[in-house]
This record gives C-alpha cells, sequence and structure tokens, in this order.
C-alpha cells in the first residue's frame, strides 16, 4: 500500500526537519520524504493508492504514550484493548504502552503474550506492554523480568503501587541494567500518603479531604535516585507532580545519575482548585497540586528536566466515579485529550513545535528501545497528522473510550490531531 501525504509542515527533530515536504510511504515503511524547495514534488512510478492534502497542517512522527492503562484482562467494564487503543489513534497515539495493573497483574508470559495477542487481533495501534517489577505488583518478590522482556515487555513498574522496599527497589535496578530496560517508578512513600485523597494543605482542610503532602512524592524519588547513583541501571520517573521533585531530578541529572521523568497534561494543567465541589473526576494520584507546582513542571518541560509527556490514561466506569470523592478510583480518561491540552503549551509559548514531538514521540521511543520517533526513510510509517488552528470543544459523548471520567470537559482546546496513520491504516478524524 502507498500513500502521499503532500505540503505538510513535517517537523522531525532526529532529522532537524522543520519545513514544507512531502512524505511517501510503502508498505508501512517511510519510503522518501522531500523537502520542498521549489515546485518539484516526489513522484511515484506506480499509482499511489491514497493521496493526503497536508497544506496547512502540520507532520509529526507518531505520538507515543508510555503510560496508559487498558484495563483488559480483567476489568473490561472500564476499557478494552479495543476501545483503548481506538481512543489512542484518535488522540493521534500510533504506539501505548500499557500498565501491568490488569486483573490477573501482567507478572507472567500468559498475560503478556494474551495482551499482545488481543493487540494484533483487536486494536488499532501498536501495543508495548509494561510487566510489574513484583509479582503481583505486591512488592515483595521480582518478577521473572528476563521471561518477560522476552515475551514482549518494555519496561517494568507496579504503577499504582510504589516498591516501598528499597532492597526490591536496588534488585530490580540491577536487573534493568542486564536487561537493557527501563524501571518506571510510582514515586510515593505509601506511609506519608497515609490512604490521603487530595493534596495536602488549606483546600483538603477546607474541605474535610485528608491530604496526600509533597512529601509522599519527593521522598520516594530522593531515595530512588540514590539507589540509581549507587547500583545504575534506567531509572524512569512517572507522572512528576511536584516543584520539589522537579527540583530533585535536576539536581540528580546534574550529577549525571541515569535518569528520565514524565509529567502528564492535567499536572501543567489544572490546579487543586478543580475538586471544588468534590469532583471526582478530578481525583489522581498524585493529586492535583498548586500554580507554583504548575509553574515547576512547564519550566522542567521546557528546559528538559523533564523528558516525556504521556497520558495516565485511567478510564473508570462512571458509577465508581459518582461516589463519595474519598472512595471514588483515581484517574482521568486522558488518552483523546493529551494532545490538545499539551498544544496549548506551544500556543502560549512555553514549548515548540520541536520539543513537543520530542516529548511525545522522541524520548518515550528512545526511553523503551522502540525504534521509533522518526521520519527517516526505512522508518515505521508511524504519523500524527494535526491541524493547529482548528478549535474544538471536549466532548466526552464522542471519546472512543469506555471512560468519560476527565476535568475538562467543555474545555475549549486549539490543535487537534487530523490524521494517524500507523499499522498500515489511515485514521482520518477531519470530518468528526
Amino acid at each position: 500500500m502507498k500513500i502521499m501525504i503532500k505540503n505538510g509542515h513535517i517537523i522531525d527533530p532526529s532529522q532537524g526537519i522543520d519545513r514544507i515536504g512531502d512524505l511517501l510511504i510503502n508498505d508501512g515503511r517511510i519510503a522518501e520524504l522531500k523537502i520542498v524547495k521549489s515546485k518539484t514534488k516526489i513522484r511515484g512510478k506506480d499509482p499511489l493508492i491514497e493521496t493526503i492534502d497536508a497544506t496547512g497542517l502540520l507532520v509529526f512522527p507518531g505520538l507515543i504514550d508510555m503510560h496508559t492503562h487498558l484495563r483488559e484482562p480483567g476489568f473490561e467494564y472500564k476499557e478494552t484493548i479495543k476501545t483503548g487503543t481506538k481512543a489512542a489513534v484518535r488522540g493521534g497515539f500510533t504506539s501505548v504502552c500499557p500498565m501491568p495493573n490488569t486483573n490477573p497483574v501482567n507478572d507472567n508470559i500468559s498475560v503478556t503474550e494474551y495482551i499482545l495477542k488481543k493487540a494484533v487481533n483487536e486494536g488499532s495501534c501498536s501495543v508495548y506492554p509494561i510487566g510489574a517489577i513484583t509479582k503481583g505488583s505486591q512488592g515483595f518478590e521480582l518478577s521473572e523480568m528476563g521471561l518477560l522482556r522476552d515475551a514482549g515487555c518494555v519496561a517494568f513498574s507496579d504503577d499504582g503501587k510504589p516498591v516501598m522496599n528499597g532492597l526490591i527497589m536496588r534488585r530490580a535496578l540491577e536487573y534493568s541494567k542486564a536487561f537493557g530496560v527501563p524501571i518506571i517508578s510510582h514515586p510515593e512513600d505509601l506511609y506519608l500518603s497515609d490512604n490521603g485523597v487530595m493534596n495536602e494543605g488549606c483546600l483538603s482542610a477546607l474541605f474535610g479531604l485528608k491530604g496526600i503532602p509533597e512529601a509522599a512524592e519527593e521522598a520516594m524519588i530522593a531515595r530512588d535516585i540514590i539507589l540509581a547513583k549507587r547500583v545504575g541501571g534506567r531509572l524512569h520517573f512517572a507522572h512528576v507532580s511536584t516543584a520539589g521533585a522537579v527540583e530533585l531530578i535536576r539536581q540528580a541529572k546534574e550529577s549525571n545519575v541515569n535518569i528520565t521523568a514524565e509529567t502528564c497534561p492535567h499536572y501543567f494543567s489544572i490546579t487543586e482548585e478543580a475538586i471544588k465541589g468534590y469532583d471526582a473526576n478530578a481525583k489522581v494520584n498524585p493529586p492535583l497540586r498548586t500554580q507554583k507546582d504548575i509553574n515547576a513542571i512547564i519550566q522542567g518541560l521546557k528546559d528538559g528536566v523533564i523528558d516525556v509527556i504521556a497520558s495516565d490514561h485511567a478510564p473508570h466506569h462512571m458509577d465508581e466515579k459518582n461516589r463519595e470523592f474519598d472512595k471514588a478510583p483515581f484517574g482521568i480518561s486522558g488518552i483523546e485529550t493529551a494532545l490538545g491540552l499539551s498544544f496549548r503549551l506551544v500556543h502560549e509559548g512555553f514549548l515548540t513545535l520541536s520539543q513537543l514531538v520530542q516529548k511525545m514521540s522522541i524520548m518515550p521511543s528512545k526511553i523503551l528501545n522502540l525504534g521509533k520517533g522518526t521520519l527517516k526513510a526505512g522508518s515505521h510509517a508511524d504519523i500524527t497528522i494535526i491541524d493547529p488552528n482548528r478549535e474544538w470543544t471536549i466532548d466526552t459523548k464522542k471519546f472512543c473510550s469506555l471512560g468519560k471520567n476527565t476535568p475538562f470537559a467543555g474545555v475549549k482546546l486549539k490543535g487537534m490531531p487530523v490524521i494517524t496513520i500507523c499499522c498500515e491504516k489511515i485514521y482520518d478524524w477531519r470530518r468528526i
């Protein structure tokens, strides 16, 4: 199958390209990329099956979400691989990495193989599972990391549950060196968070809700940095939310500790004020913080301390979220809004287009060794085409995801993925 993308504004930092050009795809691979300097265009000898006029549109290497929850197996009433991957391509993502907190937990090759088989048969994009660090994600005994890696896991995490035992985390980091895969830390000291449900501060006191202090995140980040500095390995911090965490990661990187970090759109878009009215759709872990923290996270993204923007897509059934705030589960359904919210940082001048591609495509691929995040000839034809000027309103009724739980319903955004190309398929959203 051949596809011609014509006259698009191609942004590919892997090749230093930020120009108008044409892109030719052949059998799922990039065949040729030509920067348009004159009226000369790519001309194929064979008839093209599909031609896409990308005039006025941005052409990115396909976006990669390295932190998502597809819920299957075990929680299909929240999300399935079929609905979650469809939501991903709707949001402009061509690859997703589901966390292992399924039922059963993805701590053995049978679950990994099940996920990969379902993704092939029912998925809309590429799926790269993340295996559990410990058996059952219980924190007591390491999983069979070597077998899981060979089965297709690209990283390891007990996401949603921190590895409280420092010796277990040390061993995991040592194995990460041997296996060449990252350990993704859910940085939370459970004794400090103490079953809190929102950010600790004046608002938590006002609302009568138990708070989660910033120290719960920062103490665990400090511990894991010390371990990574001591034993090496590859350490990645998930969903960074506090100014103090950004500073700890900055200092560690300046000391050449081998770490990377991500944040999520809700941590640079809204503060703890979003839970007013006890809106459980704004309940996440780590919790929404303050404007000071938002400012620090944006600065961390801008100067490279934070490497990745991930969605932390966490769909839940509406009945679960329509409960008392302290009983509702944590999580936002975010894979369909992540790019639009992140594009705000471009429109507001905090990030360049190239930096956005770095955060949402190149760095996730680099950290996870996926071999993607580029439009070089011969590479996978994973492509996200965006209309930077298209204005749209977040409408949960139009979500492909089963999860409608978002505090951003009704928010107006500018910048929308309009075509997603992956797995030799074209998903065209321009008429929606």
